[in-house]
């Protein structure tokens, strides 16, 4: 019981939720808190070795996580995949994983469909009574299921809305401090848009493309019936580019950078029982005074905006909430592929810093794609994290069974 319940704890810090578990920054921090962080993890084995980089690299199956508007410009007319990661092993935990499913269809020439899920197990959980003694076992699970509608607006440019229902079940209903507990449940939205254009590089064909993704827009969740708190879900602007140059005929290289930035608000500094405020007042309860920052109990829409400008040391604090991926893959002949790439943020805001590497392999109906993370720190929770992915190409699949019959 006590180590599973550790094992979530550095699960929810390894993804952004509490750094102090492993921070060894001697700097403020106030990372920036939300619920189902889940949300926030790469689910995919390509941009999961290219640094977790992925709003403005070609498309793929995978393209919802990081960009739906990507779909418009994706070759073929269908297509499904598949990826799994074992999730904390280097915790000695066998039965937390992530798993995604994601598939397409292209309606026309312009339009495309396409749905995913992305499933989050944190194993099995024995609960105890106040005396030590087993109650029962629970098996915390959660949930978001997807469905975006992808359009190219030029030959260039197109762009893409999803829908998302998400579910987080944590407690199984069980009693918690005394409160009853219950599944927390959001509706969110993704806006996108892609932008590509082949231009010359070095005298090479390339092709240079743009990303933007506002996603996990939606309501608070909470965890209690009739409370009257909620939490934010990790809304996020995702922005980047990715310059692909064909070095020649089974040559060609791509790189690409990513940006983050929660649309959360940043936690206020508050003024502690004793202190006496600019009006002379002494504070007699805790959280109740903003010090520094802005009040973080708002709405959604003013919660975006709020979020640029509300963390309590200024912009300097503003720009360490931005977390940056890059990314590298190498493509030989369209059918093996070799990926790097780097996570980096700030020491304050979650100290995740990691390398990554991964390979793919594409044969004529699926593609193979495998990925390694390497955290700078020693001991990390997400040391040794593998991801694996499988995606078919359905016309692929089609044109080899005419070719046989």
């Amino acid at each position: 019981m006590v180590k599973k319940t550790v094992a979530v704890l550095i699960f929810l810090a390894a993804i952004g939720g509490n750094p102090e578990l492993f921070s060894q920054s001697t700097g403020e921090i106030n990372a920036v808190q939300t619920v189902v962080p889940f949300l926030t993890i790469a689910p995919d084995s390509r941009a999961g070795g290219m640094g977790d980089a992925g709003v403005a690299t070609s498309p793929d199956v995978f393209s919802m996580h990081w960009n739906p508007a990507k779909f418009a410009f994706i070759d073929g007319n269908s297509g499904v995949g598949i990826s799994y990661s074992p999730w904390l092993r280097n915790l000695g935990i066998s039965d937390i994983n992530i798993a995604y499913l994601a598939g397409y269809k292209r309606l026309d020439t312009k339009q495309v469909l396409s749905v995913s899920l992305l499933y989050s197990s944190l194993g099995k959980v024995p609960l105890t009574d106040e005396f030590g003694n087993p109650i029962r076992t629970i098996n915390p699970n959660e949930f978001a299921l997807d469905a975006a509608y992808s359009r190219l607006f030029t030959d260039n440019l197109s762009g893409g809305i999803a829908f998302r229902f998400i579910y987080s079940n944590l407690t199984s209903g069980s009693y918690s401090g005394g409160d009853e507990t219950k599944p927390g449940t959001s509706f969110a939205a993704d806006i996108s848009g892609y932008y590509q254009k082949d231009i010359t590089l070095f005298s090479k064909d390339a092709q240079l493309g743009f990303g933007l993704n506002f996603s996990n827009i939606g309501s608070k969740m909470s965890y209690k019936p009739h409370s009257q708190t909620s939490d934010f879900i990790p809304m996020n602007m995702r922005l980047g580019t990715a310059v692909t140059i064909d070095l020649d005929s089974y040559n060609k290289i791509t790189a690409t950078i990513d940006i983050n930035k929660l649309l959360v608000p940043t936690t206020p500094i508050y003024f502690n029982i004793g202190d006496i405020n600019e009006r002379g007042d002494t504070i007699r309860s805790a959280l109740t005074e903003i010090k520094a920052g802005k009040d973080p109990n708002v709405a959604v829409p003013v919660a975006i905006f709020q979020s640029f400008f509300d963390a309590p040391g200024g912009v300097k604090e503003e720009l360490r909430e931005f977390t940056v991926s890059y990314g590298v893959e190498y493509w030989y002949n369209d059918q093996f592929a070799i990926r790097g790439g780097y996570f980096q943020e700030n020491e304050t805001k979650g100290n995740r810093k990691y390398f990554t590497a991964g390979a793919g392999f594409r044969l004529k109906i699926f593609t193979i794609d495998f990925s390694y993370l390497m955290p700078l720190a020693q001991n990390h929770p997400l040391a040794h994290t593998l991801r694996f992915s499988l995606a078919f190409d359905f016309n692929a699949l089609r044109n080899a069974s005419r070719s046989q019959g």
